[in-house]
Parts: C-alpha cells; sequence; structure tokens
C-alpha cells in the first residue's frame, strides 16, 4: 500500500488519480479497499474547492433529465404545456412558470431551487 498525502496541487491530483485507476476494484476490507476510499474523499474535496461545478440552468436540468430518461420533447408536453411551449422553454425564448416548475420537480424530480433560480435575463429586467 502506497502512503496517502493531501492533495495539494493538481500534480497531486493526477497522482492521486492514476492511484485510484490502479485500485479501483480493491475488494472491500482490504488495505487498498480503505485507500481507495481515502483517496476518493481527497480528490473530491480537492476537486470542489478548486473546480467547482456550478448549479446547471434551468434548461440544462431538463435536457439532462430528458436524456437520462430517454424522454423526447413531446414527453414533457404535460408538464409545460403545448409542443410550442416545450420548444419556447427549450430555447429559452419562454420562462418556466410556477405550474410548470411545480410538474417538472414532482413528476421528473429536478430540484425546484434549479428550476425557480434567478438567470442572467432575469438579472438583465
Amino acid at each position: 500500500m502506497v502512503s496517502v498525502k493531501p492533495i495539494r496541487t493538481d500534480d497531486d491530483l493526477k497522482r492521486a488519480m492514476a492511484r485510484i485507476d490502479e485500485i479501483f476494484f480493491a475488494e472491500p476490507g482490504t488495505p487498498e479497499s480503505d485507500e481507495l476510499d481515502v483517496l476518493a474523499r481527497l480528490v473530491e474535496s480537492y476537486e470542489s474547492e478548486h473546480y467547482p461545478m456550478g448549479t446547471p440552468s434551468p434548461i440544462d436540468a431538463i435536457e439532462f433529465e430528458m436524456d437520462q430518461r430517454n424522454l423526447t420533447r413531446c414527453d414533457l408536453i404535460p408538464y409545460i404545456g403545448s409542443g410550442a411551449m416545450v420548444s419556447e422553454v427549450l430555447s429559452g425564448e419562454r420562462d418556466i412558470t410556477m405550474a410548470m416548475a411545480r410538474a417538472l420537480h414532482k413528476h421528473l424530480k429536478i430540484p425546484a431551487e434549479i428550476l425557480l433560480q434567478e438567470t442572467d435575463a432575469d438579472k438583465d429586467k
């Protein structure tokens, strides 16, 4: 087992990721499995501090769920309205209403705080 060290630089991150690749399929309860757990937590901590992902836009979140669930635009009609309204929402031409946000949250489990966040267009108004 390699001794685990803090991740302070991108080079440290690369080394940690390479080691994770080496021991990824370690048997549970082994020293390598423990090392994997520690390295994964260190990587997660370093990446969240140095490379935050941020919050997706409402449209990105909807499109992600569509992709994950193999949904088409037609599948969104019960939550958004007509096919034209779905197109307008996904193109950014129409804002998501409270009723749409509630339906998308309830049926697609998209977090409400993502659907209701203020967009750049809202800030300009």
